[in-house]
């Protein structure tokens, strides 16, 4: 069960933390109840989206998911809070887009890393006798 939601939070939370900053331009100072409450609503809709296109699809590769994420923030982000009409709402919602890929590649490559660390040790009975030597 747990595996089955990791997709979810991980995209959730990609997508809403994206939408966050790109609203208030990085400057988090000036954040306020309302910043919180479009980018949650943000990263739910477009986490569940995702989530559920990875298991259904059954994608494997980082870089498909974090595209995948970052075309579905985009279009979510111009669904839930357009900015103004024309180009201006397309570029704020094409920068989220971006953000929350590389958030996402980002992420999944600090966790590939982590899960690379967590594997490496050997059990003294799995080691060769020249490595139990070191």
């Amino acid at each position: 069960m747990k595996n089955k939601l990791a997709p979810y939070a991980e995209n959730m939370c990609e997508s809403g933390i994206a939408c966050l900053l790109t609203m208030v331009q990085g400057n988090v100072l000036a954040l306020g109840l309302s910043h919180w409450i479009v980018a949650t609503q943000t990263g739910l809709l477009a986490g569940a989206i995702v989530g559920t296109t990875v298991l259904a699809a059954n994608l494997r590769r980082p870089w498909v998911v974090s595209l995948v994420l970052g075309g579905v923030t985009t279009v979510v982000d111009m669904t839930v809070h357009p900015a103004t009409f024309g180009v201006s709402s397309l570029r704020e919602a094409a920068i989220t887009g971006v953000g929350s890929f590389v958030l996402s590649l980002g992420v999944a490559g600090v966790l590939r890393r982590l899960g690379r660390r967590e594997a490496a040790p050997l059990s003294p009975a799995s080691q060769t006798p020249a490595d139990q030597t070191k």
